[in-house]
């Protein structure tokens, strides 16, 4: 009897036991329980939240969100997806180890098989497509859309790639933007943009410039756009006060460093300081090219105007010395006419009439 005592005993304490060390394989639907005492989260697949104690969370798929343990308001899809995460939160992954490695990094969203999936602090970014950000750990603020897109980044932030491995090569670097498919983009750079075909593109239309606030747009030229408007007169003679150069690019900015021509705006700036733009800083930045040129046209039409008057002073002397000559050869013809006779007369036999 004490034998059968001890062996019910031992059973119950198995079967208590039971749930605490996931005995039954397969799991049941909805995978084991979480330790969230509330039950305001949702996990379908073996482990997931398994070792959860806080609220709403979503995970589905096999180990999503496995070593969750604080973090809140994140959505799983995809087994392994935020599988290392435990205090990270407002995270949504989709797709299989997506956020993989994520432990403390907020605000991810990673849509595809794989999608940060190296991340691990990192915070605050999005990836859309297979592999995108790939290999990302604390780099924040990133934006990758296409497969493989920012795939080498690691700790750069601010970086923004759309297309099919777009800004693949970028590493540490920030503040980039890379557009169009097969833009990789430097690794290490910073602060540069870079847009699929724009080199190879013809077009007919206006040239676009940029501001120091980084804003695109044309440079209208219609009245609707200005006030002010009066004639340039002498204000144009500041050009000649420029001072032409040639140089070469330093390597960062031209690799094959061809030989320019132009002016140097620091130069520019202390002749005249409209003819220049300048950085977010207020240094010299770029010489206005349109307003020399305009300059150029003003003095040009001056020029022009000056040798029309002259060559109308000119016509009328013309006209006048002509006229004059036609004078002159008249006048000349009468004085050979009186000469001639003149001549005549001396040479004529004068008859002497005898009376007696």
């Amino acid at each position: 009897m004490k034998i059968f005592r001890l062996f019910v005993l031992s059973t119950l304490i198995c079967f208590g036991l039971l749930p605490a060390t996931h005995a039954v394989v397969p799991a049941p639907d909805g995978g084991y329980p979480d330790n969230n005492s509330t039950g305001s989260n949702t996990d379908n697949g073996a482990y997931a939240l398994v070792t959860n104690t806080e609220d709403n969370k979503t995970a589905n798929g096999s180990q999503a969100l496995e070593g969750n343990t604080t973090g809140d308001n994140n959505t799983v899809n995809g087994a392994y997806a935020l599988k290392s995460n435990t205090t990270g939160t407002a995270n949504t992954a989709t797709g299989v180890q997506a956020l993989l490695n994520n432990t403390t990094g907020t605000a991810n969203t990673a849509n595809g098989s794989y999608a940060l999936i190296n991340n691990t602090t990192g915070s605050n970014n999005t990836a859309n497509g297979s592999q995108a950000l790939y290999r990302n750990t604390t780099g924040s603020n990133n934006t990758a859309y296409g497969v493989s897109s920012l795939y080498h980044n690691t700790s750069g932030n601010l970086n923004a790639a759309l297309g099919y491995q777009a800004g693949l090569r970028l590493t540490s670097g920030s503040g980039n933007v890379d557009i169009g498919a097969g833009v990789f983009g430097v690794p290490g750079e910073n602060n540069t943009t870079r847009v699929r075909n724009v080199y190879a593109s013809v077009a007919t239309g206006r040239p676009v410039y940029v501001n120091s606030d980084n804003k695109l747009g044309t440079l209208p030229s219609s009245q609707r756009y200005e006030e002010e408007i009066k004639p340039m007169d002498k204000a144009s003679e500041t050009i000649f006060a420029l001072r032409p150069v040639s140089f070469r690019y330093k390597k960062e900015v031209d690799a094959a460093r061809a030989i320019s021509f132009g002016l140097i705006a620091e130069d520019v700036a202390k002749v005249s300081p409209e003819l220049i733009t300048r950085d977010e800083k207020d240094n010299p930045q770029t010489v206005r090219y349109e307003a020399v040129n305009a300059m150029l046209l003003n003095e040009f039409l001056k020029e022009h105007k000056t040798v029309q008057e002259q060559d109308a002073r000119l016509t009328k002397q013309e006209a006048l010395i002509t006229h004059q000559q036609k004078q002159i050869e008249t006048l000349t013809a009468a004085v050979q006419k009186v000469s001639a006779q003149l001549e005549l007369s001396k040479s004529s036999p004068q008859t002497v009439r005898n009376d007696q």
